[in-house]
């Protein structure tokens, strides 16, 4: 009887601490979000992404480019195949096919929209979740190159807020009373 007893009690102290396991939320970090391509020469951003997910796999369209003075803002993938070629650059989807598995993501692709090449990829999330390590690579992952892109707030994207502004000052004349 004794042996039934402590087995029930610890039987009922693992459910309970796995109770506690299975309640606590999910805080694992994804690639979904807002992320900041920076020039590795000037240090300036150059592009932002948006990365989504959908069924189980992550894509990444290009949502702002910061042109340099005399660029065409009107920029088109004229060397894209298919669908793509002649579609502007900005919102076109850059990386796809990418599968998570964990902080890793791979069996996808990313085109360099100046050449209209694509590559596959992999990327890697930093635990902090505000990292994202971009490889583009012909072949095996060796022979590629690698970014590092920054997370940006979700609200990045919104416009500045209303700002206020102070009553004018009537030009009417003053009228008499």
């Amino acid at each position: 009887m004794r042996t039934l007893l402590q087995r029930l009690i610890t039987v009922g102290a693992v459910l309970a601490a796995g109770a506690g396991v299975v309640a606590a939320p999910a805080t694992t970090p994804t690639a979904v979000g807002l992320w900041e391509q920076v020039d590795e020469k000037t240090g300036k951003p150059e592009s932002w992404f948006k990365i989504t997910e959908r069924n189980g796999v992550y894509q990444g369209n290009i949502v702002k480019i910061f042109f340099k003075p005399g660029e065409d803002e009107n920029w088109a993938c004229d060397r894209c195949e298919g669908d793509e070629r002649g579609k502007p650059v900005l919102g076109l989807a850059l990386i796809k096919g990418m599968q998570r598995s964990g902080n890793s993501y791979e069996n996808g692709t990313i085109m360099d929209p100046r050449d209209g090449q694509v590559y596959r990829a992999l990327m890697q999330l930093s635990p902090d979740g505000k990292k994202l390590e971009v490889r583009g690579y012909l072949g095996i992952s060796l022979f590629g190159r690698s970014q590092i892109w920054n997370r940006l707030p979700d609200n990045a994207m919104d416009p500045p807020a209303a700002r206020p502004t102070a009553p004018r000052a009537s030009t009417a004349p003053a009228q008499k009373k």
